[in-house]
């Protein structure tokens, strides 16, 4: 009897393995929550309108989201200090576009766009320095102890914000947009903030670089592996504590440049922009599932859109809708709509 190939055993023995179906029910839902208003709002220009206006915000929403999912999903690390980090991104910003008021103010949409880049880079860069500083200091002494993350990290964001406060002082600072990011472009009867285009496009970029980095690089697969079996990465050579440091460097980072698109979003920025911003992202990332991406960003744009949707329709409950819609959907799945597997 003649032997078997080795590549055909192994291609065999790789088929026999189940692979498992992509669920595209929450695509689905996403969906139809713009179909479900549209007949609610009843003009299609509105309609669209405030369909692509949740988008940008989700897309904000997301930047600021993906760095505590990719602290959580990866190291387990529940950083409820995530605030202090979106709004040192946003000071920074307020600081960096007063200094470059000659190109915030030049009608050449290139110059406004150099500037906001300039701010995102150092709002990135000191948010990333100060994550490492958080890391060493309050979040590694609690690795695998989620109740002392959880009350370790909330008095780092507490100090964090009344240091905010003795360098940018108390009260709100203004954070107008650039000239050639102000007003809308239209149409038809459509109006799109010019701003939130911008937003869109930083948004897609974060995701595509993030679902590079985890799916196709060798520094994805070793913190993927680490995550799964630490001391099998660690007798291989690979030192882990640095990998997952950086990581949380990086979460850091994505939550400044967060910081920073927010702030210009809000075109104003207080201390407790972290604190009132922190609500929002743990919502976002429950009715996604704890530490999945992708989960990210599909209830960050369900947060968006309804966040806009019921603005508009019932501007009293627009505060609630939000909270709402993280209940209905944890009741229809207790653990979000990508839950991450073995956790």
């Amino acid at each position: 009897m003649s032997a078997i190939p080795a590549s055909t055993s192994a291609a065999a023995a790789a088929a026999a393995i189940p692979k498992a179906q992509f669920d595209y029910i929450p695509l689905l839902l996403l969906a139809a929550l713009p179909l479900l208003a549209w007949p609610l709002i009843g003009s299609s220009s509105t309609w669209a309108t405030l369909t692509l206006a949740g988008l940008a915000m989700g897309l904000i929403v997301f930047i600021i989201a993906s760095g505590l999912t990719l602290v959580f999903g990866l190291m387990d690390v529940m950083n409820f200090g995530h605030g202090v980090f979106i709004a040192l991104g946003a000071f920074m910003t307020t600081t960096v576009l007063a200094a470059m008021s000659g190109y915030t103010e030049s009608p050449l949409l290139l110059a406004n766009l150099f500037a906001v880049a300039v701010a995102a880079v150092v709002g990135m860069s000191v948010a990333g320095a100060v994550g490492l500083v958080f890391e060493r200091v309050l979040v590694r002494p609690a690795y695998g102890l989620h109740l002392k993350q959880i009350l370790i990290t909330m008095g780092g964001m507490i100090i964090g914000e009344e240091l905010i406060k003795v360098i940018w002082g108390a009260q709100m600072v203004p954070l107008p947009l650039p000239e050639g990011l102000r007003g809308s472009l239209l149409l038809g009867d459509v109006a799109i903030e010019k701003f939130r285009l911008v937003a869109v496009c930083t948004g897609l970029a974060v995701l595509v670089a993030l679902l590079w980095l985890l799916n196709k690089t060798k520094l994805g697969l070793l913190i993927r592996a680490g995550v799964q079996d630490r001391e099998m990465v660690e007798s291989l050579g690979y030192r882990i504590k640095r990998l997952f440091v950086a990581v949380f460097v990086g979460g850091s980072a994505l939550a400044g440049l967060g910081g920073v698109m927010w702030g210009l979003y809000q075109q104003g920025v207080t201390p407790l922009i972290g604190a009132q911003v922190n609500v929002l992202i743990f919502i976002v990332i429950i009715i996604g599932g704890l530490g999945s991406t992708l989960g990210c960003l599909v209830g960050a744009l369900l947060v968006g859109l309804m966040a806009n949707y019921t603005g508009f329709l019932v501007p009293k409950v627009a505060l609630f809708s939000n909270i709402g819609l993280m209940v209905a959907i944890l009741m229809w799945r207790p653990q979000g709509l990508y839950p991450v597997t073995q956790r």
